[in-house]
């Protein structure tokens, strides 16, 4: 047993071994309590500039979010530039955009730096439309080259359906420098990478009271405690109260994934390309091949429960073969579910809560390039090289409105889902 539960990238991992558990007490230059590609990429930049460091992660490494997403690296936030440049104006908004490419580069940088040999990355992603709009991807190409010197295209609608083999698609946008991968080997090459400098992993070691009053901050587990002069909090959607705040700034929402049987040729019949694939809803699908194209990968659909839905894999599958008709009848070999953390102004959530004392955390929809730029902001932080954590100030721990923010998500989810439904049936009958 790995103790990551049955998925994919558990099935395909290179070391399951587990690491052990704190004992007795220590002491360290900075403690980061949460193993997750924000919280490791911190420690790493940190054991990088020569600070002792330990991690404490609460189950395994790359646990949540971090080791059972979609896998796609590529820029940008969970929300659009354009909402970004409301909230904070257009300079402020494209510093933080020019951040979350360099997430991007951060991670190539690290699987070329590791000699990731088991971590192939393949290049490409389709952003696909489900309605006629090919002047909007257009205008967005023209930003993205203007402002930010990034290279995307507009693929017409006969190019796609030729790779994509779905009359549901129109054109889409598609990213050379994006691609997908293993994230879940990815984060434990940091992980070995942080021992590599003498940085210190604790697996099962669910960080249980915390003493933040005097200039050396105490983190305690059942079996053992660190002092650090600094503390940095990378949760996620499994974050607890040990921080009442942190956790009342967020929303866990769950999304599913599926993995089909080894069907290269039906497989074939419908998706033609190895890029990776998303569609332009709030919640759309995204998906992609694996295992050379014996099998597909595909996640989508989000909920506030969570708890695991009956009929996980039924669901999933209906949602995949209303896309494709020609997979109907490939079986799920298995299914799975996550929590993501979602702020209710769906930005990171970086910052400083007070001297020594700083958090990482809030990614979902977006997190394999903002866990990378969001974990080094915070090291430069305290190294005291750079403040660029600052520019994320804005984006603050709101409240997320307890019950009612939840039903609110979920609500807005719905609505969201209502008015793509008519856009695709006014693409229908346009049609």
């Amino acid at each position: 047993m790995t103790g990551y539960g049955d998925t994919y990238y558990a099935r395909t991992l290179t070391d399951p071994a587990p690491g052990s558990a704190l004992e007795g007490a220590t002491r360290a230059d900075a403690v980061v309590v949460g193993g997750g590609l924000a919280g490791l990429t911190a420690a790493l930049e940190l054991a990088r500039a020569g600070r002792s460091v330990v991690v404490l992660e609460a189950e395994r490494v790359g646990w949540g979010a971090s080791g059972r997403n979609g896998g796609f690296v590529g820029p940008g936030y969970a929300t659009s530039l354009a909402n970004i440049t409301r909230m904070v104006g257009a300079d402020r908004a494209k510093a933080l955009h020019r951040l979350s490419i360099e997430g991007v580069r951060i991670v190539e940088d690290n699987l070329g730096a590791l000699g990731m040999t088991d971590n192939a990355r393949v290049y490409g992603k389709m952003s696909v439309l489900r309605y006629h709009d090919p002047d909007a991807l257009a205008r967005q190409c023209e930003t993205m080259d203007r402002d930010f010197g990034y290279r995307l295209e507009v693929m017409p609608t006969d190019a796609v359906r030729t790779v994509l083999r779905s009359p549901k698609y129109h054109q889409a946008l598609y990213d050379p420098a994006s691609f997908h991968f293993h994230p879940l080997n990815y984060a434990r090459a940091l992980a070995k990478a942080i021992q590599g400098l003498n940085g210190r992993i604790f697996e099962g070691s669910r960080v249980v009271g915390c003493d933040f009053g005097g200039a050396e901050k105490v983190v305690r587990t059942e079996r053992g405690e660190v002092r650090a002069r600094d503390v940095v909090l990378a949760g996620g959607g499994y974050t607890d109260n040990l921080v009442p705040r942190l956790r009342r700034s967020i929303l866990p929402i769950a999304t599913y994934v599926l993995l089909t049987e080894a069907a290269r040729e039906r497989i074939a019949q419908a998706v033609r390309t190895p890029m990776a694939i998303s569609d332009n809803r709030r919640a759309g699908d995204y998906y992609r091949l694996v295992d050379g194209g014996a099998r597909l990968l595909w996640g989508g659909r989000i909920t506030t429960q969570t708890t695991e839905p009956r009929r996980l894999a039924d669901m999933m599958r209906r949602t995949m073969v209303s896309t494709y008709p020609q997979l109907e009848g490939v079986r799920v070999e298995t299914a799975w579910s996550g929590l993501m953390a979602y702020a209710r102004h769906l930005m990171p959530l970086i910052g400083k809560l007070q001297p020594g004392i700083w958090h990482v955390f809030g990614f979902g929809g977006r997190g394999m390039n903002t866990t990378a730029i969001g974990g080094r902001v915070i090291a430069e932080g305290i190294l005291g090289t750079s403040d660029r954590y600052r520019l994320y100030e804005p984006f603050g721990l709101a409240w997320n409105g307890g019950p009612f923010g939840v039903a609110a998500a979920q609500l807005t989810y719905w609505t969201y889902q209502a008015m793509d439904l008519a856009k695709e049936r006014r693409a229908a009958r346009a049609a």
